[in-house]
């Protein structure tokens, strides 16, 4: 689970993140990444109505932050990122698909923290 202290909460904090983040987008969510002050990441997770009832989101929600737990450690920091879940994410969906489509769209907004070193050496 992210601890309280790294997430995002507010409507306002939302909204900056999406009106001035740049976004990539998978599959089964779209990432929205703007830098913060902040030394470490915050997260914010977002599933709307047309995904379906609460259950449908709240459990599309879950899937997301389990993603981001595992992939915290491997990302830069300093980041205020959002995650929305998209339409295809359903019943069949699973933790390790949003995971993997985490780390694939985090690798292109290059995120990862292991692309820096990678590039350095280069």
């Amino acid at each position: 689970m992210i601890a309280r202290e790294f997430r995002i909460r507010r409507e306002s904090e939302f909204e900056r993140v999406r009106a001035r983040g740049k976004s990539w987008s998978s599959r089964t969510l779209v990432l929205i990444a703007l830098p913060s002050d902040g030394a470490t990441n915050r997260y914010g997770f977002a599933a709307g109505k047309r995904l379906g009832n609460a259950v449908a989101r709240n459990r599309a929600k879950r899937l997301m932050r389990e993603a981001v737990r595992t992939l915290h450690p491997q990302l830069r920091q300093g980041f205020d990122i959002v995650l929305i879940a998209r339409n295809s994410v359903n019943a069949q969906t699973t933790a390790t698909d949003i995971a993997s489509d985490l780390e694939r769209v985090a690798r292109r907004a290059r995120l990862l923290a292991q692309q820096d070193d990678e590039s350095a050496t280069q």
